[in-house]
């Protein structure tokens, strides 16, 4: 891999993780369009580090106040009933699913999982589910003509229960495609939840799933044409774009509705099955080379 190679994809890396349009697919098609090996699932979680390290500062008051009060609630037991002591302990039980189901099924991650048919169909799919969750969310904000708007659920409503659908949403990004803040937004929509409350704990989540998956990869970081120098570069671009990336998104989202990624989504899918049907794209471009 160049040093242009992994400036692009970095950039893609960070422009790409907060938005619920799949980081990992993008990484993949740039790398098919470009004519260029496929960066591979290794690469992938590395420059994750990036753009998690973005999310670790953003919301670091927010993670400070919520591991404190855990630790806390450990030895004081008035602690456990705490807001913030009791996130802590979702944000652990919503990690279950993605660690157990990562190393499950971790070869298919790496290879049939890629395939740009595959992308393709997800990228549509999901793109469906959050343009519905989105509708729903505006209906019952805005109510109707004939009812009141509907209040949706904020965090401190949020349970083991939504806390383990959520786990199981998040899980679904291991298909590049689905999109770690598309699955996970879309089930706290379709659950009841604000869009800020939704994408909030879709960003907590995501801290100790994508640390863990890039420090267990960082062992397959020089192997094939994917070296140390170009993939530690590549994540310092990640983490300084995704920064940018996640403060404008937060921002969005409290006035602006998802069908805007709905419509990219869907598009893009389309194109994707035109061109491999058409002969322009190999399903595994790329991958015979990497």
């Amino acid at each position: 891999m160049s040093w242009f190679e992994s400036f692009v994809l970095g950039l893609v890396q960070g422009l790409t993780e907060f938005l619920p349009i799949s980081s990992s697919a993008h990484l993949r098609l740039t790398a098919a369009f470009a004519g260029w090996h496929d960066p591979g699932a290794a690469f992938t979680a590395i420059t994750q580090i990036g753009t998690e390290a973005a999310v670790l500062i953003y919301f670091r008051k927010d993670i400070v106040r919520i591991v404190s009060a855990w630790f806390r609630s450990l030895l004081d037991r008035s602690m456990r009933g705490d807001h913030d002591a009791k996130m802590g302990w979702l944000v652990i039980v919503g990690s279950i699913p993605i660690g157990v189901l990562g190393v499950t099924f971790k070869d298919q991650i790496e290879g049939p999982f890629r395939d740009l048919r595959l992308i393709a169909t997800t990228l549509i799919v999901m793109g469906i589910v959050l343009g519905i969750a989105d509708r729903l969310a505006a209906r019952d904000e805005s109510g109707g003509r004939h009812r009141a708007g509907k209040e949706r659920k904020t965090l401190k409503e949020l349970g083991i229960k939504d806390g383990l659908i959520f786990g199981f949403c998040q899980a679904m990004a291991l298909i590049p495609g689905v999109s770690r803040s598309g699955a996970t937004i879309s089930g706290g929509l379709l659950m009841g939840y604000t869009r800020e409350a939704a994408a909030r704990y879709s960003f907590l989540l995501a801290i100790p799933a994508v640390l863990a998956s890039g420090v267990f990869e960082l062992k397959d970081a020089g192997e094939g044409h994917v070296s140390w120098g170009p993939t530690i570069f590549a994540t310092f671009i990640a983490f300084g774009v995704g920064y940018a990336v996640i403060a404008w998104f937060m921002k969005f989202i409290t006035t602006k509705s998802f069908m805007p990624f709905v419509i990219y989504r869907i598009i893009l899918g389309i194109l994707l099955f035109i061109l491999v049907g058409a002969g322009v794209l190999s399903p595994h471009a790329g991958e015979s080379a990497g």
